[in-house]
């Protein structure tokens, strides 16, 4: 992807270090387009976070009445984001006013060094054919999943972020080898350097194929998603999907992992975390 298909733009206010270091929060959560966006807003501002990595988050689109739904969160909590697109949305917007869908990576903090993994195993699934029906269920698109890779400086901290969304309309196969670019990405940074993976993986991160993957990459999983399901059940058979996850590498420990289950402005519940330096702090 082009330079073009990363906006970014800075509310934030100035901020300065403060001693001792608190520890570093960081919200994970698959918005679903921004549609309940007041109840998003009002969740993100009570989790008084450092960093929030967004998915499925919309730019012009019909069904989220044309805003640029990053930039809104942005301006009514004083932050600082980078959003990332995926998708031009055919169904949303038009050839004049093109809608957008993608992630967003948001802070109190300074975001630099954005940039786009387009993966390179993709899904055919969304692209536009003659044949099929004009229903949201298809929902026509261009472009293809990615991971937003961004640096966020927090109290004297540098974090790497990655912001993924893995494919939807496959199987476990392509999203692994999605996964997979992202943690060879993330080899060029040393031990010293902390690393986040967070996204809706849409698969189960648990099953030991995957857990392998992570591991030998020296990610650890930080919220129990596991035990905890991140979507409401779809039907009676079903307790919920365990498809959202949050992962670290680096000289932290992490603390106070949770499934925010009482949050409803989405059809995924939001996840989050703490991190502290093994001496104590976050440096």
């Amino acid at each position: 992807m082009a330079a073009s298909d990363i906006m970014a733009e800075n509310f934030a206010p100035a901020r300065w270090l403060s001693w001792p270091r608190s520890p570093i929060r960081i919200v994970d959560w698959n918005i679903d387009r921004g549609l309940q966006l007041r109840s998003i807003v009002d969740f993100l501002g009570d989790s008084n976070a450092d960093v929030f990595v967004l998915q499925e988050v919309d730019v012009n689109a019909r069904r989220t009445h044309r805003l640029n739904i990053a930039q809104e969160i942005a301006r009514k909590l004083r932050l600082n984001y980078v959003f990332g697109r995926e998708f031009v949305e055919l169904t949303q917007g038009s050839k004049t006013s093109p809608a957008y869908h993608g992630q967003a990576t948001l802070s109190r903090w300074k975001i630099s060094n954005s940039r786009i993994i387009h993966f390179k195993r993709q899904s055919d699934f969304w692209e536009p054919r003659w044949y099929k029906p004009k229903l949201q269920t298809f929902q026509e698109r261009l472009g293809g999943r990615i991971a937003l890779a961004a640096e966020i400086s927090i109290q004297g901290v540098s974090i790497i972020s990655y912001n993924l969304h893995l494919e939807s309309r496959s199987n476990d196969e392509l999203r692994i080898a999605q996964l997979n670019e992202v943690l060879l990405d993330s080899g060029v940074y040393d031990s010293a350097q902390l690393v986040v993976v967070a996204g809706d993986l849409n698969l189960n991160a648990s099953k030991s194929a995957i857990a392998d993957v992570l591991a030998r990459a020296g990610f650890r999983d930080v919220v129990p998603t596991s035990r905890v399901p991140t979507t409401p059940a779809r039907h009676v058979l079903e307790a919920g999907r365990h498809i959202d996850w949050a992962f670290v590498r680096g000289p932290v420990e992490a603390d106070a992992g949770k499934v925010h289950r009482s949050v409803r402005g989405s059809d995924h519940y939001p996840i989050s975390f703490e991190l502290c330096s093994r001496s104590g702090g976050t440096s």
